[in-house]
């Protein structure tokens, strides 16, 4: 080991090992006995519930030697990038979480899966926003910048329900500037891109393929205000919760627009 590192409290030790072994998205009961073996840590009780199983364990080391090296050994040959060449969102999800709860013990695992000092933080708005785990996986996806630019301050604070609703109403706001309309909504989108002379249009329409795909979009378009937009809009936050997940799909259906609008025309009419 290299430098000695203070023993964590039983609770941010607690909280590291609920993540690394959490039952949906954690570290395997396989895996976690193996890594112990390579930490030199014993397994006092590996028929125990996974986190307790590794709790117990590292909290065993961290008594007998006062010292609080061996969770981030732990973490350190976890999250090793080899063990998720083929599921990097395992990795990511692992990474975000953990560095929720090292950011309270001054600590933080680097993109390479190695764990490096950082600032304390003391509330946990410090520490997600230096998790900043909306954000990060947006990026990761190559989100279209117009999603950030109509909700970066709510992505900052990771406040979903207000990220998507900002991101939608930059949807309508978008289509109002392309096409010059007023209006929103589905009155909005079947104004802008409905119709036998619609004023935006994907493609040229001159294939059934072609007007096929802008019914389609047409229909996208609505079935976003309709199913986000309008109930956000009549809804306390607290009567809309809003996960993680959810914000990550419905602002990557936002991008998906965005990238749509990016490509359309005016609509000619032939003579």
């Amino acid at each position: 080991m290299a430098s000695r590192i203070a023993p964590f409290s039983s609770q941010h030790l607690e909280a590291a090992c609920r993540v690394l072994a959490d039952t949906t998205q954690g570290l395997t009961g396989t895996q976690i006995g193996r890594l112990l073996q390579e930490i030199q840590v014993a397994d006092p009780s590996p028929d125990m519930t996974k986190w307790k199983r590794l709790f117990n364990a590292l909290a065993e080391a961290q008594n007998q030697h006062q010292v609080g090296n061996h969770l981030i050994m732990f973490i350190n040959r976890a999250m090793n990038p080899v063990n998720y060449a083929s599921n990097s969102g395992a990795f990511a999800w692992r990474r975000d979480e953990l560095n929720v709860v090292l950011a309270f013990s001054g600590f933080y695992v680097r993109d390479d899966g190695k764990v490096a000092h950082a600032g304390k933080a003391n509330t946990l708005d410090e520490a997600r926003a230096r998790a900043g785990r909306l954000r990060t996986a947006l990026e990761s996806r190559a989100v279209h910048a117009e999603v950030l630019n109509y909700c970066r301050a709510e992505l900052m604070e990771e406040n979903y329900f207000h990220a998507v609703f900002e991101a939608t109403k930059g949807v309508a706001e978008r289509i109002r500037q392309l096409s010059g309309l007023g209006g929103d909504g589905a009155d909005l989108v079947n104004k802008a891109f409905g119709g036998q002379q619609p004023v935006l249009v994907l493609r040229t329409l001159s294939t059934e393929s072609e007007k096929s795909e802008q019914k389609g979009f047409v229909n996208l378009l609505i079935g976003l205000f309709g199913a986000v937009r309008n109930p956000l809009a009549h809804a306390a936050k607290t009567q809309w919760p809003m996960s993680e997940q959810d914000a990550l799909d419905i602002l990557t259906l936002a991008s998906l627009i965005h990238r749509k609008l990016d490509g359309v025309s005016r609509f000619a009419v032939s003579m």
